[in-house]
């Protein structure tokens, strides 16, 4: 008898429905056909040493298992629990009709407990859209799944958890329970706070800025002077991730294999730091397996490059597209993947090799043409894709031992969100622009003009600075968030004066 289930598996993010087709016929002989990959043909012994565990014997007949669509190679283990469910049918005879409007997805171990797999959430999200009654995962796969409504998430641990789903027994045991409204969550609490940062006033309104408008900066400083601890700062003044920006952040770490948490979809706006030392494959993405990079697993958040100029320059080139354009696409032979990687790029670094270029204690011991070599590991292109540059001077005694506490991340946090508010509703016809960092060369005309005589002025700054054509419209994108913070709707000569401050490297005076 020919038994049919359903499963599924993600190339990228995008997810292919694979069906499982088990037929035992006279004859004799196991053949797994469909272009598995090893680990599938594999699960042939696993699968049926899990259902001789629970009673089931074996036939001494032909069996035949195949997974279509037949040109998609099927890879990992997630596929045992559709093969097993496909092949306990078959043996038994009988197809039940809950076979058809359920995804089955699971490694299958040999005693018929199911372990975790990745994907589980865009497989769930999958399930919905296609209008599917059932998504049967995993137990610790399925706490990822547990806020997508319109399906039902269903957590199993062993192979008689599945089959009590399949025979229509009562399961309800079995469905994952929906967690509380992401908006009703606030990581802020674990999060470090502004208000333990001594001083620092320009670099915290620099942040402010960056916070409110999505913008990239560096911070440029000796060591000590708090440019790490003002960095791991900035995800508790972001906005939460609205619903859409939480699917689709949490469907990246899943099919990464990342953890989520312990229950629903990632609240919190990611926060990555890689190492210096990081390679291509791990910034970008990619390997035998196409996996997302650190640059997609901040999507919608944070990634912070600590000491930026210890990176390597090639490295760092290759971040200059996906940064501009918010995706990265990773070819294969076969396919070609597109993850997602619209993200905040904080960056720090020293001020030249021995790190105190600059600093009142007068320890340099750098030459110029050290601090010139070494600023210049960052390329001109790169740079020029960094909005905001600060400079960090060391705190002063007095403000270090004072015991006043300084504002806190809530407060800025709040004034974040009514900006953020502002451009939401200002780009609601632009297709995904949702912060002014995003806006492109046509929408600055539209968005961000200027009388004559505040022109006139940002033309002899222009003039001055002798700033670049790409410094320009940072320039423009940076005073409409300095206006969107004031609540004012036309972009002034203090807002643009602002603005050109936090352009310092682009600066070559007349």
């Amino acid at each position: 008898m020919l038994c049919k289930t359903n499963c599924a598996t993600c190339i990228g993010l995008k997810v292919v429905e694979v069906t499982v087709e088990a037929d035992i016929s006279r004859g004799i002989g196991i053949q797994l056909v469909g272009l598995p990959d090893n680990a599938v043909r594999e699960s042939l012994t696993r699968v049926l040493t899990a259902i001789k565990s629970y009673g089931y014997s074996i036939p001494g007949k032909r069996i035949i298992v195949n997974m279509a669509p037949a040109d998609i190679k099927k890879q990992g283990s997630s596929f045992d629990l559709a093969i097993a469910i496909a092949l306990i049918c078959a043996i038994g005879e009988t197809e039940p009709p809950r076979l058809s409007n359920h995804i089955f997805m699971g490694e299958l171990a040999l005693d018929g407990s199911i372990r975790d797999v990745s994907g589980a959430l865009p497989v769930a999200v999958y399930a919905r859209d296609e209008g599917f009654e059932g998504c049967v995962l995993p137990y610790e796969s399925a706490k990822e799944a547990v806020d997508i409504e319109g399906v039902n998430i269903y957590g199993v641990k062993c192979l008689a958890d599945v089959l009590r789903i399949v025979q229509q027994e009562d399961c309800r045991d079995l469905l994952m329970l929906r967690s509380n409204l992401i908006v009703e969550q606030t990581p802020l609490h674990n999060m470090p706070d502004f208000c333990y940062v001594k001083g620092q006033q320009h670099a915290k309104r620099g942040f402010e800025i960056a916070a409110a408008g999505g913008h990239n900066l560096i911070l440029i400083g000796s060591p000590g002077c708090g440019k790490t601890l003002m960095a791991s700062c900035m995800p508790s003044i972001l906005p939460l991730m609205s619903v859409d920006e939480s699917i689709e952040t949490s469907k990246i770490y899943s099919v990464a294999g990342k953890s989520i948490g312990s229950y629903g979809l990632l609240k919190a706006r990611p926060f990555r730091t890689p190492h210096n030392s990081a390679s291509r494959v791990s910034l970008l993405g990619g390997g035998p397996d196409a996996l997302p990079g650190e640059i997609s697993l901040a999507h919608n958040g944070v990634l912070y490059l600590d000491e930026i100029a210890q990176f390597s320059k090639s490295t760092l080139d290759l971040l200059r597209q996906p940064l501009e354009d918010g995706k990265i696409v990773i070819s294969r032979a076969r396919y070609r993947i597109e993850y997602p990687c619209s993200y905040m790029m904080v960056s720090s670094m020293n001020p030249c090799p021995c790190g105190y270029y600059g600093d009142p204690s007068g320890r340099c011991t750098c030459t110029p043409t050290m601090v010139d070599n070494y600023m210049a590991r960052i390329s001109g292109p790169m740079m020029d894709r960094i909005d905001m540059h600060i400079f960090v001077e060391r705190v002063a005694a007095k403000e270090l031992t004072d015991d006043k506490q300084a504002e806190s991340s809530e407060a800025i946090a709040k004034r974040v969100a009514k900006a953020r508010k502002i451009q939401l509703e200002r780009y609601k016809g632009e297709e995904g622009v949702f912060t002014n960092s995003r806006m492109s060369t046509e929408m600055l005309t539209k968005y961000c003009s200027i009388r004559s005589a505040e022109r006139y002025f940002l033309q002899k700054l222009i003039e001055k600075l002798q700033l670049s054509a790409r410094a320009y419209s940072r320039v423009l994108k940076l005073a409409r968030t300095i206006a969107d913070l004031a609540g004012e709707k036309d972009i002034n000569r203090a807002f643009i004066s602002e603005a050109v401050q936090y352009r310092s490297l682009d600066r070559h005076e007349k």
